[in-house]
């Protein structure tokens, strides 16, 4: 069966997006059949993540009857396929988030997942993206306004019966300042924590390339951690090698 999974964030600033790029690029390397779908119609970013932004047709046309769900999907170098949404001001006339389940529905039984990259916050955008969702993982930051919002998308989640997949905590840069993961997870009303990403340079320096940092540079610990969530997701398990800082610590430790 196929299964639809929204990444939703609660706000914007999350991550949400490169998320959406590089768990579709994983599970694609792992064997499994992956659509990548930009459902933020008024801001879209993933096709710009993944080199797709430049396209005859998009998301927008399938939700205003131009086109099929086919003809607006792209086969990805990393063995994903995306479905891109138009990035132009006209792109948004005649679009209706309420048709985005509808739209999705040619996709059921011609893939494993759907990845649906929603819109931030929790507008009408992103209550579409949820309704159409089967699960959901929400992403958030380590700091309060995001943990907040977080917790508004868990509540509206719970709500319309969307399954919880878990939380990623992610862009985490170990300050003291940042919430403790204790206490987040209380604050999320005990949802999963199923991944803590750090902030790290190389997922900028990926996305400037517009190629997801799994395979950028597939050895780095972030992309360790992501493929670790991927594996997660489908209920698989991998290990994920410590920083270089932390095995030279170990060694000098040990010695």
């Amino acid at each position: 069966m196929t299964r639809i999974v929204s990444v939703v964030s609660g706000k914007g600033g999350a991550g949400k997006t490169t998320l959406v790029a590089n768990l579709g690029a994983s599970l694609a390397k792992m064997g499994y059949d992956v659509v990548v779908v930009d459902a933020n119609l008024t801001t879209p970013n993933l096709g710009m993540h993944l080199g797709a932004h430049l396209f005859p047709t998009g998301f927008h046309d399938v939700l205003k009857g131009r086109a099929t769900i086919d003809e607006a999907t792209y086969q990805h170098e990393s063995g994903l396929r995306i479905i891109p949404a138009g990035i132009g001001i006209n792109d948004l006339k005649g679009a209706d988030a309420r048709d985005i389940p509808g739209a999705l529905l040619d996709l059921i039984g011609k893939t494993d997942i759907i990845l649906i990259d929603a819109a931030a916050g929790l507008g009408r955008e992103a209550l579409a993206a949820i309704e159409a969702s089967d699960e959901l993982i929400i992403i958030t930051n380590p700091d309060l306004p995001s943990v907040t919002d977080a917790l508004k998308a868990v509540k509206l989640a719970e709500e319309l019966g969307t399954k919880i997949i878990g939380v990623v905590l992610n862009r985490i840069k170990r300050k003291k300042y940042e919430m403790k993961k204790s206490d987040i997870s209380a604050m999320l009303d005990n949802i999963p924590i199923i991944a803590e990403i750090p902030e790290d340079e190389l997922v900028q320096e990926a996305i400037s390339v517009r190629t997801p940092v799994v395979q950028h540079r597939p050895n780095a610990f972030v992309s360790q951690k992501i493929k670790k969530l991927a594996a997660n997701v489908v209920g698989e398990d991998i290990e994920v090698s410590k920083p270089w800082y932390q095995r030279l610590f170990n060694f000098f430790v040990q010695e």
